[in-house]
């Protein structure tokens, strides 16, 4: 898969678990694609603080992207960080 099919799958993975966010006033956005297989996303809206965010990310959004990309290992959720914060090196989408 190249890197414009992973960021594709991404997204597609993304639309599909949108709407569920959306009703409850959230969102999400794809941050960044590392080494072909870690994700950062930015939780958006009623998503940010919420005490069910990480099963979220972990049950919904983690599994969703999967299905579309199985190669993924992780979903990161950098909600609250800024990328000069994190210490990874970030491929910029």
């Amino acid at each position: 898969m190249t890197g414009a099919e992973l960021t594709a799958a991404i997204e597609a993975g993304l639309q599909e678990i949108r709407p569920f966010l959306q009703r409850d006033k959230g969102d999400i956005e794809l941050v960044s694609i590392e080494q072909d297989k870690f994700v950062k996303v930015r939780l958006l809206g009623t998503c940010v603080g919420c005490h069910v965010n990480q099963m979220t990310l972990k049950s919904g959004v983690e599994l969703t992207i999967k299905k579309h990309a199985p190669q993924i290992e992780t979903v990161i959720d950098i909600s609250g960080e800024t990328l000069e914060e994190d210490n990874r090196d970030p491929i910029e989408l």
